[in-house]
């Protein structure tokens, strides 16, 4: 289980960074928007779930000129960073809150976009609920997000010096969808990309970890020092297996869209009235 305090913590001490850093926003960023596009959508109000340093809020408000954005992000930093990027004539809203209580009321937005906001929800499905609440019916959730197979060769290597929590879990796309469908979100439409990055050493890949905020927050991990001689084993396997002891990783894109004004009962509370039900004679 993630904790929020310290990804609040991490995430705040990354903004100054952050746009810099993590190229995995920017790729999966492009993307998402990318797949928007056949929507053919005009959006009056739309929620920013994540915000960062708003460059999705950006894109959001120069594709749906006429559309209020609201940016929603749980580090205080990451939002000044947001509010001081936009220009004074936008029509543009900054909250500071946690993404599985949502201060909005029911059907508040249009649209909702998320990009790499659910890697770091403690709880993925309690999300999905909120947005489910505040997704207008017929409105358009989209997202992107890590699967399972991203950070692999990272969890492999931390593997091999202990059994302690270093690298998040990330949900399987089939789970994705089932929690939307769950939460009474319609119609989920999801797809998968890859994405290889190489890193000549480790210094370099912790360093963007840190300066992107990435680092872990799990509630299960170590809280001694890791050590040097405990750290170079880490690295070293690594980078076991390539010739040119460079660090190779795996990164799975989850995208996905779905659709507000769903069913929203409990599976689990359905009743048959088995009297009802017509026998082949």
């Amino acid at each position: 289980m993630l904790r929020l305090r310290d990804i609040q913590r991490r995430f705040d001490r990354a903004a100054p960074d952050f746009d810099g850093a993590d190229f995995v926003h920017t790729v999966t960023r492009d993307g998402l928007f990318g797949r928007l596009e056949p929507l053919l959508l005009q959006p009056e109000t739309i929620l920013d779930l994540g915000s960062a340093t708003g460059a999705t809020g950006r894109m959001l408000r120069r594709r749906y000129k006429r559309a209020h954005v609201v940016s929603l992000d749980l580090s205080h930093a990451m939002l000044g960073a947001a509010r001081r990027s936009k220009r004074w004539f936008s029509r543009s809203t900054f909250v500071q809150a946690n993404a599985g209580q949502l201060p909005f009321a029911d059907e508040s937005f249009d649209m909702v976009v998320s990009n790499q906001l659910l890697p770091w929800a403690p709880d993925p499905q309690v999300v999905f609920e909120q947005v489910s609440r505040v997704l207008k019916k017929d409105g358009v959730f989209a997202f992107a997000t890590l699967g399972p197979d991203s950070l692999r060769e990272l969890a492999q290597a931390w593997a091999a010096i202990d059994d302690q929590a270093h690298v998040n879990p990330f949900p399987d796309m089939h789970d994705i969808g089932d929690g939307l469908v769950h939460a009474g979100l319609r119609d989920p439409v999801l797809d998968v990309d890859r994405l290889q990055v190489s890193y000549e050493t480790p210094g370099k890949l912790f360093a963007d970890l840190t300066r992107a905020g990435a680092r872990n927050a799990l509630a299960g991990r170590g809280r001694g020092l890791i050590g040097r001689h405990r750290f170079k084993a880490m690295t070293e396997a690594l980078a076991s297996g390539r010739a040119d002891g460079k660090i190779v990783l795996d990164l799975e894109l989850v995208y996905g869209h779905c659709w507000g004004g769903g069913p929203r009962n409990d599976p689990m509370n359905y009743k048959i009235d088995a009297d009802r039900i017509p026998l082949r004679r």
